[in-house]
Formats: structure tokens, sequence, C-alpha cells
């Protein structure tokens, strides 16, 4: 029997086992990136560069050879020619009407047609466009990819604000309920009002609703993890600062100086198909009939090659194309103008911020530990007479929201580093391990 037991606890250890190397997996926030990497929203991006890089192989199989073949049968009213003959060589045939003649009602064809560009400026310019599409879809998965381990270290940083704030608060009401027992002695020694009890109750209660409301606030965090990693995760993953954002261009905006490039060959492209061209074409064709002076069957090969010259002297829809090409490249170049004063703007007043966070955490850190020591000093007056409940609360009111502003703080620090190094498109994973 008791073998038995330690059997089913051994396989239950192996159901379990997975669940385990999981949770102690997610214990990283490398673990985090990884699953990021593999998740369908980044799937997303590869797929936006595997199109881009369809996209050039399109335009470059523009300059490949295009071949087809074709197969005919051609009936007339009268006799047709089947290739076509000089004028010499259809007056011997005519003199012999034994021989047949290639002229018939009924004929088969079969063969086969080549044709290549052999001059087409624009095709090239096209395919320069579509290098730089891919330029700009690597550009954009490597910026949102950024942007998504930003969003993972603020929502992890966000979680550890949100226990350390309900640790804060549990403490305070281990304190409280202390405090309760010493005014519950009081009471019933009539030393102190039986309201100073409700006062205390009424004070628990109100941390019960915040950790309550921080529960929510939490699950949406987790929630948003959940959205980008597929993980669950129980609490806070542990991590530390290695490094800092190293600033200098602005590579946030790359994704979209590639764009203007792209779209700015798209206009020269646009404009080069009013440009000659040149293009090659070749022709077999095998004609198989019975000829209509003595009905014999008669087989002729023909066979043309030639170079041919386009040159558009009049094309409406040509000239809209252009306009509308400019018109984007326009549209791009604006857009990248507006965004590049945003995060101008936006990393300086960031730069600014990280200064000052860091200076709050330094002051918030001794008023914690200021705050501390005068609570230890508030228990002591109020349990010895000399202090209100109404007072002694407010001490430890205090102490917690000034808790509270030390954790808000460091995840504040986070965050404003993760967007700082987003912007300059510094590597996430050498800031935070």
């Amino acid at each position: 029997m008791i073998r038995k037991s330690k059997t089913i606890s051994y396989l239950l250890w192996l159901l379990l086992l997975p669940v385990f190397i999981q949770a102690q997996e997610a214990q990283r926030i490398g673990t985090l990136f990884d699953s990021l990497k593999t998740h369908p929203q980044t799937r997303s991006d590869e797929i936006n560069l595997e199109k881009a890089i369809t996209g050039k192989n399109l335009v470059y199989s523009k300059l490949y050879p295009s071949i087809t073949a074709f197969g005919t049968y051609e009936n007339s009213s009268s006799p047709n020619g089947m290739v076509p003959l000089a004028p010499n060589e259809l007056f011997s045939i005519i003199k012999d009407q034994t021989l047949p003649q290639p002229f018939s009602k009924n004929i088969f064809r079969i063969g086969a047609a080549v044709s290549m560009p052999v001059f087409a400026l624009s095709i090239y310019t096209t395919a320069g466009k579509a290098r730089m599409m891919i330029h700009s879809a690597q550009a954009l998965k490597h910026l949102n990819l950024l942007k998504n381990e930003a969003i993972l270290v603020s929502s992890n940083a966000n979680i550890q604000y949100l226990d350390a704030l309900s640790n804060a608060l549990q403490k305070k009401k281990q304190s409280l309920l202390k405090t309760r027992e010493i005014i519950n002695i009081k009471v019933k020694n009539q030393r102190a009002p039986g309201s100073a009890l409700l006062k205390i109750d009424d004070g628990i209660n109100e941390i019960k609703l915040l950790k309550n409301e921080i529960s929510i606030q939490r699950e949406q965090v987790i929630s948003a993890i959940r959205a980008l990693t597929g993980i669950t995760l129980q609490k806070a993953v542990p991590m530390t600062q290695k490094g800092t954002y190293l600033s200098g261009a602005l590579r946030a905006l790359d994704p979209l100086k590639n764009k203007l490039k792209a779209d700015q060959l798209g206009f020269k492209a646009e404009k080069e198909k009013l440009l000659p061209s040149i293009t090659f074409n070749g022709n077999y064709n095998h004609s198989m009939a019975n000829a209509y002076n003595n009905n014999l069957r008669i087989n002729e090969d023909f066979t043309t090659f030639g170079l041919g010259l386009h040159i558009p002297i009049f094309t409406k829809s040509q000239y809209t194309q252009i306009k509308m090409s400019k018109l984007d490249m326009e549209s791009t170049e604006n857009e990248l103008a507006k965004m590049k004063l945003e995060l101008s703007s936006q990393a300086r007043q960031l730069q600014n911020s990280l200064s000052l966070i860091n200076l709050s955490l330094k002051l918030y850190a001794n008023s914690v530990k200021n705050k501390t020591e005068l609570l230890k000093i508030a228990r002591v007056s109020y349990e010895s007479d000399q202090m209100t409940i109404e007072d002694y609360l407010k001490y430890e009111d205090d102490l917690v929201l000034e808790k509270s502003k030390l954790y808000k703080a460091r995840a504040q620090k986070w965050q404003t580093l993760m967007q700082l190094a987003v912007i300059y498109g510094n590597n996430i994973e050498n800031i935070v391990k």
C-alpha cells in the first residue's frame, strides 16, 4: 500500500514537472524576451518582411525571358499561306504542280514565342525601390521587437510596483491590527473611547479595498504580458539594470527613412516609364497542312527574331500615376519631418525626466527611512497616551504614501529608460537582465 502511494506521488510529480519547469524558466526576463520572438505578435513582422523580399523578386523576374508555347488550328474560305515566301521561290513552285505549294484552307500551327526587356530603365529603378522596402521592413521588425520588449520590461516593473505597494499596505494592516489589540485593551479598561476601534477598523477596511484595486490592476498587466509572450506570470520576474541607453541617431525613424527612399525611387521609376524601352522578341512556328494544289501533306518551319523600340508619346494614365507617386513621396516626407520633431522633443523630455527620477529615488529612500523612524516614535507616544489615534494614523498613512512614491519612481525609471532605448534603437537585452 505504501509502495503504491509512492508510485502515485511519483507519477503526479512527473505530470506537474513541466509546470514547475515553466515556472522556473519564467523567473528570468530573458525567457519573456525569447517567448516574444516566437509569438504571433512578432511573426506578423516576419511575414511583412517576407512580402517585401517577394516583391523584390517579382520586380527582378521581369528581367527574365518570358517563353510561351502555342498551338492553333486555322480554317479559311480561301487558301492561306503557311509561311512567307520570297517571289523567286514562289515562281519555281508554281511551275511544277507536282510540288505541294505551302497554301491551304486548314492549317495546324505549333510553336513557341520568347520575349524579354533589353533596356527598360524603370525596371531597375523599381528593383531599387523594392530593396529599400526590404530595409524598411527589417527596420520596422526590429523596432517593433524593441517596443514589445520595452512593454515587457515596463509591465514587469509595474507588477513590481504593485506588489511592493501591496506589501507596504499589508505591513500597515499588520501594524493596525497590533494597534487594535492595544486599543481594545484600553477600551475595556475605559482608557479610550469605543470610536477608536471604529477608526482602526475603517483604516483596515480601506487597506482591503486598496489591495483589491491593486489586484485588478495587476491582472491587467499580467494579461498584457500574456498577450505578448503566452506566459502567465504569477509574480514579477527579478530584473536588474546592467547598462543604460546610448544616445545618438533617432533609430526609431529608420523604417520611415527607408520608406521615403523607396517612395523617391518609386516616383523616379514612374517618370522613367515615359522613356523609350527596347524589347527582344522571338517566334518559332511549325505549320502542318495538305497543300491546296495537290492535297499532299506539307510541313513548314518559320522563325523570326527581332528588337522592338517602344516610345511612349501620350499616356494619360501614366501622368496620373506619376502625380500619385509624387504625392506618396511628399506624404512620407511630411510624416518623417513630423515624427522627427516629436521624437526629438520626447527624447529631450525623457532625458531630463530620467535625471529628475534618479534624484527623486534618493530623496524618497531617505524620506521612507525617516518616516519609518517617526512611525516608531509615534507608536510609543500613542501607547503612552501622548498622542491621539487620529495623529498616529497619519504617521501610518504618511509612511505608506512615501513608500508608494518610491516604488512608483522605480517603475517610472524603467519605463523612461525603455522609451529612450526604443527611440535610439538600443538593444534592450544589453540594458536589462
